[in-house]
């Protein structure tokens, strides 16, 4: 990758090319459970740079609003949630969840002058979700599959990563990689073991790939051997701007990611699984709330009665400042490819591994990175056709209803035929998997 575009895309800030990009685009925050009660405890969340407080006032809406107070500076974290909005403790100014000041206890006509920044938030998914950009060019609220479904039907997660968002997104791109990383992870986690598609990903690792560049983003067919006269064909969707959809395994649950920039250093991993049709099963609920699949065990919480920092909570058990736990024993006995255990932190130890932001320009690339090499030329025309007052794609939410699938065909069959109509409008559809 040359260095503007590196440049161009690892950089989110307010202001910046790929900053202005995202804020166009409803921004997953927070799970609604943290913060589950009207009049509760505000959380603080970073965003893009952007140092914010989330809350659920009086009505039982939620609201983002800046952390700071407009008075002196000081942390509306110790502020009051109470009636409507949030009251500084050190003066007393109230704001309410849009960042309208509603009161100025010591000069009430300043209230007009005292406002502070406030992003309108929808509920979808079990997520609160913000839009940070334009006020005029608000989009429609987001359409994944996995945002219009019961409660029950999904189980959403997030988690720090440190290290830039792009090269965190990229993994998830790279269905390559599953091959080696997660090939005996996935005989033992309970959200994968059991599956003719595990079986295939181990046999075969020299992954083939069509990739096709939709309205949404890419389509990714990544063909391996399968049958005697098939072959299995892990179809993976990456979603303007940071979503991806996961192949599934078996009848296990569904699965995605997003992966939204804290600041330049630092990403929100989120991690969600979801049924279609069904609730989730009681035993795969207590596998994701365990860690299992696609979601971590947290590090413990600060000691109780003090003062949560930003991340408290946040970030796995299995970090870098523990090597990640990793086992060399069980890697020297193949009981884990790298002597990490987990599948996401499997993930996240390599790619945070490569520094807070990987040097690009001493990669050097395979085949199996042309979908990561089309992403990055995507996002960057879509950087600067806004800057030419285009719009950015993917913002129609009819256009982000689309599914992962696993599926066998004989090797005379086109994938990318039979995907238009089984993965096309993915409401209603049967999910297809091996």
């Amino acid at each position: 990758m040359d260095a503007t575009m590196a440049q161009t895309l690892v950089h989110t800030g307010a202001g910046t090319p790929m900053g202005q990009l995202m804020r166009r685009y409803w921004v997953p925050v927070l799970c609604s459970r943290e913060i589950a009660q009207a009049d509760g405890p505000q959380v603080r969340v970073q965003i893009l740079g952007e140092k914010l407080l989330a809350f659920r006032d009086s009505s039982g809406q939620p609201g983002l609003i800046s952390e700071f107070c407009s008075h002196r500076g000081v942390s509306l974290f110790f502020g009051r949630n109470e009636e409507g909005g949030i009251r500084c403790a050190y003066h007393g100014l109230k704001f309410a969840r849009s960042g309208e000041c509603l009161e100025v206890p010591s000069a009430p006509h300043m209230c007009p002058k005292m406002g502070i920044t406030g992003y309108p938030c929808v509920e979808r998914g079990g997520v609160v979700w913000a839009y940070m950009g334009p006020t005029d060019q608000q989009p429609e609220p987001p359409g994944l599959e996995w945002c219009g479904l019961p409660e029950g039907h999904v189980y959403v997660t997030r988690r720090l990563q440190q290290c830039n968002y792009l090269q965190a997104m990229e993994g998830g791109i790279d269905t390559a990689h599953v091959s080696f990383v997660h090939r005996y992870e996935v005989d033992q986690d309970p959200m994968h073991q059991g599956t003719k598609a595990a079986d295939y990903i181990k046999a075969d690792g020299n992954v083939v790939f069509t990739i096709e560049k939709n309205p949404f983003g890419l389509t990714l067919y990544g063909r391996r051997n399968g049958e005697a006269n098939s072959y299995y064909w892990r179809i993976t969707q990456w979603l303007f701007p940071w979503f991806t959809l996961i192949p599934p395994f078996g009848d296990h649950a569904l699965g995605g990611h997003a992966w939204v920039p804290v600041d330049d250093h630092n990403c929100w991993t989120w991690s969600m699984n979801f049924r279609p049709h069904e609730p989730l099963h009681a035993d795969e609920l207590a596998a994701m709330q365990a860690g299992h699949g696609i979601h971590v065990e947290y590090e413990k919480s600060s000691t109780p009665g003090s003062a949560p920092a930003p991340f408290d909570g946040m970030r796995p058990k299995a970090n870098r400042d523990n090597d990640y736990l990793i086992d060399r024993v069980a890697q020297r006995e193949r009981r884990s490819f790298s002597g990490v255990a987990g599948i996401s932190v499997q993930d996240s130890s390599l790619q945070e591994s490569m520094g807070p932001i990987q040097d690009h320009a001493a990669e050097r690339m395979l085949p199996t990175d042309k979908g990561i090499g089309m992403a990055r030329r995507m996002l960057m025309d879509a950087v600067q056709a806004l800057q030419n007052g285009e719009e950015p794609p993917a913002l129609n939410p009819a256009q982000q209803s689309v599914r992962a699938a696993g599926v066998l065909l004989p090797r005379a069959d086109d994938p990318q035929t039979w995907a238009k109509t089984a993965l096309a409008d993915a409401a209603g559809q049967p999910v297809y998997t091996v």
